[in-house]
């Protein structure tokens, strides 16, 4: 009679509903707002020279737009995979729903794209007329669409062309917040998830995308630069990881306002994101998450920031700092769209999630997708140079 009544209850406190045994939104879902968040951050890094004219960015502004491009060609990638019928994908831009958030993403995707394609295009224009007459074939083929058959490099010319990337850089940012806070915005007015369901969400999201990109810069800066025996800026970089700190900084104290906020209001269903957290999200989100890749970059950070670190000392920490982050990051995304579907909708249970390997939306279809981007980058770098020197940069 004991053994019946134990069983019962452990029923009663772990019911789950049938339509809650599957994860609906799995690695594809949290793979996209951290790709799109890559692209926003990149994109900051590059306004902070053109619009704000911090002047140690120099080195990576060009860089970091072209990082930015690369990660916004992969940006749908994950949303596409996910879908049951990816050709049908245009048609949330043909019939739009007005009242719907992600209706927007569409237009949204497709205004950024050209405001940082024809930012590159202007940036890169006197360096695109000087490849096209040193170049023979296909490529000068190229440089000649990519310059709209212009080889105008005048003064006056050179001048219009730093007001209408100035501009462009500066309409850029909001669109930059707009296309990842938006992401924030859907999980955060979903009121059925407990843990979805907080106005803080949208900043989270949009911090996290500021600490992702500067993090993916400084990173992939100093490994480009050290395998092509390039000398590493570390003035440059030094001025990233100041900006790095200051977004994480900010990032890591509205994810933890988020959960104390939870705590301190004790609504209706605290009682079952308190287990979530303690329970099947306690390794992730508190070792991993807080612990590991929270705390630890945290204390780098200040070490790297408050005190003199040599300059070879400083690149390596800067990159172990950078990595970590990128990591945290992504285990943030993991938590926020994967543990928040754990819950059921019966509050007294909990379902679980075991991605697969070989699946459309498993783990090495996660791994590809996040070398995508890496190899647009390096395409995109046979027409577009990274470090060149251009004669107009001011």
């Amino acid at each position: 009679m004991n053994a019946t009544h134990e069983s019962a209850i452990t029923a009663l406190n772990n019911y789950v509903f049938p339509n809650d045994l599957h994860v609906h939104w799995s690695m594809m879902i949290a793979l996209y707002p951290y790709i799109t968040g890559i692209v926003a951050g990149a994109f900051i890094v590059s306004s902070l020279y053109h619009v704000f004219k911090v002047k140690s960015l120099k080195p990576i502004s060009r860089f970091s737009l072209l990082f930015a491009l690369a990660f916004l060609t992969c940006a749908t990638l994950p949303l596409l995979l996910h879908l049951g019928r990816p050709e049908r994908n245009f048609n949330i831009m043909l019939t739009p729903n007005p009242s719907s958030a992600m209706a927007g993403f569409g237009y949204i995707y497709m205004l950024y794209g050209v405001v940082l394609l024809l930012e590159v295009l202007f940036i890169y224009r006197p360096t695109l007329v000087h490849l096209r007459e040193k170049t023979k074939g296909l490529m000068k083929m190229i440089y000649r669409a990519l310059t709209f058959d212009s080889t105008n490099l005048s003064p006056k010319s050179l001048e219009l062309d730093r007001k209408i990337i100035a501009f462009l850089a500066a309409i850029g940012i909001p669109m930059a917040c707009v296309l990842h806070g938006y992401v924030g915005f859907i999980f955060g007015g979903i009121k059925a998830n407990p843990t979805w369901a907080t106005p803080l969400m949208p900043v989270i999201f949009l911090l996290s995308a500021c600490v992702s990109g500067v993090a993916g810069i400084i990173l992939i800066y100093i490994l480009i630069r050290v395998f092509t025996n390039k000398p590493v800026d570390t003035d440059c970089v030094r001025t990233c990881t100041n900006y790095l700190a200051g977004f994480f900084i900010l990032d890591f104290v509205f994810e933890m306002l988020e959960v104390l906020s939870h705590s301190y209001l004790r609504t209706a269903h605290y009682h079952a994101v308190d287990e979530l957290l303690s329970g099947p999200l306690y390794n992730s989100f508190w070792i991993g998450q807080v612990g590991i890749l929270s705390v630890v970059p945290l204390l780098l950070l200040g070490w790297l920031c408050l005190t003199w670190v040599n300059d070879r000392l400083f690149k390596i920490g800067a990159s172990i700092v950078s990595f970590m982050l990128l990591l945290q990051v992504m285990f943030m995304r993991w938590n926020v769209v994967i543990g928040g579907q754990l819950i059921s909708k019966s509050a007294r249970g909990f379902t679980e999630f075991h991605p697969e390997w070989l699946h459309k939306e498993g783990i090495l279809t996660a791994i590809i997708l996040m070398c995508a981007p890496l190899v647009v980058l390096f395409v995109i770098s046979r027409i577009f140079p990274f470090w060149m020197e251009e004669m107009d940069e001011g």
